[in-house]
């Protein structure tokens, strides 16, 4: 056994586990690949700076989970922690928002670190799906993201997922609560590090899950009662949007989440069959972060779901995804002749579409067939020096058993109408 292992908090994705995940993935992606988005891929590590600026230097993921070091040339670069703030650089370095016409909608997968404890859902290295419309200020928008994240997870089976919805106000409404939020936390017993939270984002301390803090919470002044009637109509608009189109939601005006970038609509998906780690994704509007990143004004708004507490979500629900077989046809040859007509046959197949295996290594006929149910094959072609002297292979349906002659000139052909 190897004495090296994957990090603790981290998580190995092996076959065939891992084409659960390879079909979350692709299930998050599909509605976003229909509605405009185009695929943008970021560096894995980025400048600390940019985390710092855009996530928010008093939030946890900034000052506690960022994963930060100093290259030997001096440099000061950060494992990106979330996806948002190094797509919108992306865009703003290649000037996408001057390419056409705005909003420009992107959309991601990868990887994402954070020094956090380990537990269940929660991990140091996770995988995101995300989505960005970025340079656009629409009620549509939110509620397109929304709705097309709800379709992603409806699309897996997931039933038994919330939408929480927000609205956080403007630059104009937000001071005046943030002052009357400022001075109800400055009359609570905080411990020292919240209390100066209270002063740099107040709004956080909404955000914290410790019992102790959220006990006296209760009776904190409301942010909706604070909007501005721009505000006001912006998140009614959303809201009404969401309705028309049949999503279900539910208003959760505690709803912050943990990012210093979020203006406006801020929503999150969450499961109840997670435990505490119950929230599987979310996003929200975030029209000031391209100043923040030294860019022009470009209002947007985005969200990231997560791949691996999807899976954990699609468990908890009993849901197994229909997932099409590693391999649709095993060869199995009988001698060194057989081996190359058969590599020959599998090689055809596969330029035809057709998922193929061999069994390599010369395998006898008992060892051979073994792999091949393995693989969950449909159907095994086998061959040996006297099919070959006739002309034929031997094709087999694993399911019934039933075993007959094929023609080698035709069984290509005869395979891609049988699995079509």
């Amino acid at each position: 056994m190897t004495t090296f292992q994957a990090p603790r908090g981290t998580y190995d994705l092996l076959p065939p586990d891992s084409a659960t995940f390879l079909a979350v993935r692709e299930a998050i992606a599909a509605p976003l690949k229909n509605s405009g988005y185009g695929y943008v891929e970021t560096p894995g590590f980025e400048a600390v700076e940019l985390f710092a600026r855009g996530v928010g230097e008093s939030t946890d993921i900034v000052t506690k989970e960022m994963y930060a070091f100093e290259t030997k040339g001096g440099t000061k670069l950060a494992l990106r922690p979330e996806g948002t703030a190094s797509v919108l650089r992306a865009a703003l370095e290649a000037n996408l928002h001057k390419q056409g016409v705005l909003p420009v909608k992107l959309w991601y997968s990868g990887s994402y670190y954070r020094y956090e404890k380990p537990q269940k859902g929660r991990y140091r290295h996770f995988s995101q799906v995300g989505a960005e419309a970025i340079g656009a200020e629409d009620p549509a928008l939110d509620a397109e993201l929304i709705i097309l994240a709800d379709q992603a997870y409806r699309s897996l089976g997931l039933r038994h997922f919330r939408i929480l919805l927000n609205s956080l106000g403007d630059q104009e409404c937000r001071p005046v609560y943030r002052e009357a939020l400022q001075e109800f936390l400055r009359g609570l017993d905080l411990d020292e590090e919240t209390r100066r939270r209270v002063e740099i984002n107040p709004l956080r301390v909404l955000d914290d899950k410790r019992p102790e803090v959220r006990r006296q919470l209760t009776g904190a002044p409301s942010l909706r009662d604070s909007l501005c009637d721009g505000c006001r109509a912006y998140h009614q608009e959303v809201r009404e949007l969401l309705t028309e189109a049949g999503v279900s939601f539910e208003d959760d005006e505690k709803l912050v989440r943990g990012l210093d970038y979020y203006t406006r609509t801020t929503f999150e998906f969450v499961h109840d069959g997670l435990g505490s780690q119950s929230a599987v994704g979310g996003g929200g509007r975030y029209d000031g972060l391209s100043e923040m990143l030294g860019g022009p004004a470009l209002p947007s708004v985005g969200w990231a779901l997560g791949v691996d507490r999807t899976v954990l979500a699609l468990q908890a629900e009993g849901v197994s995804l229909e997932l099409p077989p590693a391999t649709s046809v095993f060869a199995v040859p009988l001698g060194e002749e057989a081996r190359r007509a058969l590599f020959g046959v599998v090689t055809r197949l596969r330029r035809a579409g057709v998922a193929a295996d061999f069994a390599y290594g010369g395998r006898g006929l008992k060892g051979a067939m073994k792999v091949a149910h393995r693989s969950g094959a449909r159907y095994t072609v086998v061959a040996g020096e006297r099919d070959l002297a006739e002309g034929v292979v031997q094709l087999k349906n694993m399911e019934s058993g039933e075993q007959r002659p094929v023609p080698l000139s035709t069984v290509v052909d005869e395979l891609g109408a049988l699995l079509a």
